[in-house]
């Protein structure tokens, strides 16, 4: 394929990022973890987020965030905690160990980021990353704006 749409680019790049990143982070002391892992893992704050937030700004479905919450609290990296805010709802909080996978993913994707710029240039990469945020954001919204009404009708029973 000569000429590779963004959906095959994007998806060839976060396919190359997630293996890079987590093969150096088994190298680094957490083999048990999983790219998939990355839909809590890549969106959870230090104090603590709810599993509803973590399904919004994933883009992954509750259900399918759940799962990854209790595997990865099975493998010691966050904790159900009380929501001080909210006595019924639950915070997922990353534990030391899932801190310590924190720091390193940001340290690698740091190192991935900074050998690209090198690569071809400072200005070009930021330009690129602008660019390639803007169309992100464009492209959720859309979609977002596009799918609302058939959210909608599905949940009205039509």
């Amino acid at each position: 394929m000569t000429d590779p749409d963004i959906g095959i680019m994007s998806a060839r790049l976060l396919f190359s990022v997630q293996k890079e990143l987590f093969e150096k982070l088994a190298e680094q002391g957490h083999p048990e973890l999983r790219p998939q892992h990355g839909a809590v893992l890549g969106y959870i704050d230090e104090e603590g987020s709810r599993a509803t937030d973590l399904s919004r700004l994933s883009g992954a479905h509750k259900q399918v965030i759940g799962n990854l919450i209790d595997e990865l609290e099975a493998l010691d990296y966050v904790e159900r905690r009380p929501d001080p805010s909210d006595r019924r709802a639950k915070l997922i909080v990353p534990t030391p160990l899932g801190r310590d996978q924190m720091r390193k993913s940001d340290a690698i994707m740091a190192a991935i980021e900074q050998r690209h710029a090198e690569e071809i240039g400072e200005r070009e990469y930021a330009r690129f990353k602008a660019a390639f945020r803007r169309i992100t954001t464009l492209q959720t919204e859309h979609f977002d704006d596009a799918a609302a009404p058939r959210r909608r009708r599905s949940a009205a029973g039509g």
